[in-house]
């Protein structure tokens, strides 16, 4: 059974930094492209960033996040910085199949597998 666990959320203050890790088990994950999401209260979930052949940001992280992987830990991480009130949300990862093409990644209808998903809190 296919699980992805995001770990590394919590309370900080605006302009503080977090690390968000999401460890894959039960499938090698080390060659599909893996993406991060997040939900604001109220809002839409929407793409935040995803890692494939090339790294690819949403307009409102781009330059202060940045996403990773260790491939022979088949951990997934994101790295945010200078984080702002309107970044509280709750962050998911995701896996995508092998072989999406790099168009599919901004969106979620293009991942397969979902984690439960970790809340960030940005204080002011």
């Amino acid at each position: 059974q296919v699980q992805l666990v995001e770990s590394g959320g919590g309370l900080v203050r605006a302009g503080g930094s977090l690390r968000l890790s999401c460890a894959a088990s039960g499938r090698t994950f080390n060659r599909y492209p893996m993406g991060w999401f997040r939900r604001a209260p109220g809002k839409e979930r929407e793409f935040v960033a995803a890692i494939g052949r090339n790294t690819y940001y949403a307009d409102s992280v781009k330059g202060r996040f940045t996403i990773s992987r260790d491939n022979a830990n088949d951990t997934v991480y994101l790295q945010m910085n200078s984080l702002k009130p309107e970044d509280t949300a709750v962050y998911y990862c995701a896996a995508a199949p092998l072989g999406s093409a790099s168009r599919t990644l901004q969106s979620a209808g293009g991942y397969a597998y979902w984690g439960q998903g970790t809340q960030v809190t940005v204080s002011s």
